[in-house]
């Protein structure tokens, strides 16, 4: 049974506390102006995400592509919407991408150099932090990788910094969103590091809502986020967080990623 008040989490991006604000504010938007009261909540690290996503009160959770089109069709969450990045690797759609990081002042000098580098991963689940990664390695590698002592799990991309700048790890890919809300509101927390290559565009993480919300509180969720851009106030929010709008998404739009995961696992040919 749904709880009287839905949750709301942006735990994926909740890269500090001052972007978890800034998630928090639109969610309270969202409750405003969908009439429907959320209980924003942090389900902080290192509460396990896969834990938040299996909640029968969700409301508007964010989630990762990845695991979302691992579960049976009929197991999965609602699809509400997606965000769409104002950078150029969104296209002005809902769509993401991975950053490949390095040191600027590092061992890794150029694309050739990732082949034999000591990478770092998040978690085997995750689209950005782990195999978006392994794509664009078997794309620029196949059969040429060298096994490297690989380092994970890192849990989040504040991991892969970290490990970076402690040179722990010599690359390691975070998700693009992520960088670009680091840059616009942290910017010391990746000072020393750039940018090697960028990964292919694919599905964003998606806002998801529980089975068992009601259908017309979904409406209004959905309806709430798609239109918020339409507004003083939601293109305020929505600006803050470098977004330019939701949109609806298909979820048969994410059955691309385990099909590209297993390819790269097949082409790969080597663990992490």
């Amino acid at each position: 049974m749904v709880m009287s008040k839905p949750i709301a989490c942006s735990r994926m991006y909740n890269l500090s506390p001052r972007i978890r604000g800034l998630w928090d504010a639109l969610f309270a938007l969202v409750s405003v102006h969908s009439g429907i009261e959320l209980e924003i909540i942090a389900h902080a690290a290192p509460a396990p995400l896969s834990q938040l996503w299996t909640r029968l009160d969700m409301g508007v959770v964010l989630m990762c592509g990845y695991p979302f089109s691992r579960m049976p069709e009929g197991a999965r969450p609602t699809a509400l919407a997606a965000p769409v990045s104002s950078e150029a690797w969104s296209s002005d759609q809902p769509l993401y991408a991975s950053h490949i990081l390095v040191a600027s002042t590092g061992p890794v000098n150029a694309v050739a150099d990732l082949a034999a580098a000591r990478w770092g991963w998040t978690v085997r689940d995750s689209q950005s932090g782990y195999h978006a990664a392994r794509s664009y390695l078997a794309g620029q590698f196949t059969g040429k990788m060298k096994q490297s002592a690989a380092v994970g799990p890192l849990l989040n991309p504040s991991g892969i910094v970290a490990a970076l700048k402690d040179r722990r790890i010599e690359a390691g890919a975070i998700d693009a969103y992520a960088f670009q809300l680091l840059s616009m509101h942290e910017p010391d927390a990746i000072d020393g590091l750039r940018i090697l290559a960028t990964t292919d565009p694919l599905p964003a993480p998606l806002l998801v809502a529980a089975q068992t919300l009601p259908g017309d509180m979904v409406m209004a969720l959905r309806r709430s986020l798609v239109t918020l851009h339409e507004t003083p106030d939601g293109t305020a929010v929505l600006g803050a967080l470098g977004l330019r709008r939701f949109s609806a998404v298909a979820p048969s739009a994410y059955d691309v990623l385990p099909q590209r995961a297993d390819a790269a696992d097949r082409r790969l040919g080597i663990t992490w």
